[in-house]
């Protein structure tokens, strides 16, 4: 027997809504558009004019970027520094996915406190590129906006590339480093150190600060003296 038509058109209104409150539709437009960028940026850096269509049905590889050569020449950023480029006070607008950290402040619009993609400024939010979401936690009950990668599928990794390769080959956004530990930091916590030590303790850390201030005093002095060989 069929449906009378006032019970179909009501279990359509259903579905339909049910499907659009599962939809993250600023997500949606933000793939849409990073697609689109990526495509006309393969189109100028390596002359595929036919890069549209895969790219916009998400059948392509996305390209992989090719790490420096000598990682110890590599520009450097620390979590702290990244945290204070936030567009505050005329501080530029930094984001960080997997420890790439980029300066994106030519999209303001985009980026800005109050827009669409500022939850991603001054931090390596990393999870949040590949799960999709943009605050809270995500459908393993762990915090989005983390750099942490653990318990991504293939199809996840595979879209922090996507927006890897959006940064990396956009003509307005420009690679700054790479995301590092505070090395104070590392060293206190190496000792120990969480401010309620003993003065005996406290003196042990800062002879280790001394000795690792002169290790790379004397490192320096090493790499401008090769230079001025070269």
């Amino acid at each position: 027997m069929p449906l009378p038509a006032w019970m179909v058109s009501t279990i359509a209104v259903g579905v339909t809504g049910v499907f659009l409150a599962r939809v993250d539709y600023t997500m949606f437009f933000m793939k849409f558009f990073r697609d689109l960028s990526r495509s006309k940026a393969r189109a100028r850096l390596h002359g595929n004019k036919y890069a549209l269509i895969p790219v916009m049905l998400g059948i392509e590889e996305p390209i992989k970027i090719q790490d420096d050569i000598d990682a110890e020449n590599r520009m450097t950023v620390t979590r702290e520094q990244l945290e204070e480029m936030d567009g505050y006070d005329g501080a530029p607008l930094y984001l960080s996915i997997k420890g790439r950290v980029y300066d994106v402040s030519a999209g303001a619009k985009f980026y800005g406190e109050g827009k669409e993609y500022h939850d991603w400024i001054g931090k390596d939010a990393s999870r949040s590129f590949g799960m999709g979401c943009r605050g809270g936690l995500d459908r393993m009950g762990r915090e989005c906006l983390s750099e942490s990668l653990e318990g991504l599928n293939e199809k996840e990794l595979k879209e922090i590339d996507r927006w890897v390769e959006l940064y990396e080959t956009h003509d307005k956004y420009t690679f700054v480093g790479y995301l590092v530990d505070d090395p104070v930091v590392e060293i206190l916590e190496s000792v120990g150190f969480d401010g309620g030590e003993t003065e005996e303790d406290t003196e042990v850390v800062a002879e280790t600060l001394e000795e690792t201030g002169s290790e790379m005093e004397t490192e320096q002095i090493e790499t401008e003296e090769d230079t001025e060989v070269v």
